[in-house]
């Protein structure tokens, strides 16, 4: 199974992940979440990080889904998973990419997994009020 680790800044990645689990489902085993908060230094966020990658590792794969880009968790996350086959670090999570890889890290393969993810996360961001005025 890929496993996946969800690090964003404070309580973000926790409540998308409950949110997650109540549509596709509680994920039992393979999912790790770590909230950053200001009063982390940032060694503590080093290790809190390194420590989630040993515990997740897997041959199948490890996708980190991370809040945005240039943020703490990113800067941390890239020195760390540049040595790790298998490995994609994903920013700008939202809750369809969370469904999607919570669905589909099973069944699909690592490469297959990464870009569903990306693609289901693009399609979530749109202005839906134009639909209305279509005739």
């Amino acid at each position: 199974m890929i496993n996946i680790i969800v690090i964003t800044h404070g309580e973000f990645g926790a409540y998308l992940i409950e949110a997650a689990e109540g549509i596709v489902g509680v994920q039992a085993e393979g999912l790790k979440n770590i909230s950053i908060s200001p009063r982390m230094t940032l060694e503590r966020v080093k290790e809190t990080v390194g420590r989630a990658i040993e515990e997740m590792r897997s041959g199948d794969g490890l996708v980190f889904l991370l809040d945005m880009p240039g943020g703490t968790p990113m800067n941390v996350v890239l020195p760390l998973a540049k040595d790790i086959d298998k490995c994609a670090v994903i920013c700008g999570v939202n809750i369809n990419m969370m469904t999607s890889a919570f669905s589909y890290r099973t069944t699909l393969d690592f490469d297959r997994l990464t870009a569903k993810i990306i693609e289901d996360g693009r399609k979530a961001i749109c202005e839906v009020k134009s639909l209305l005025l279509k005739k």
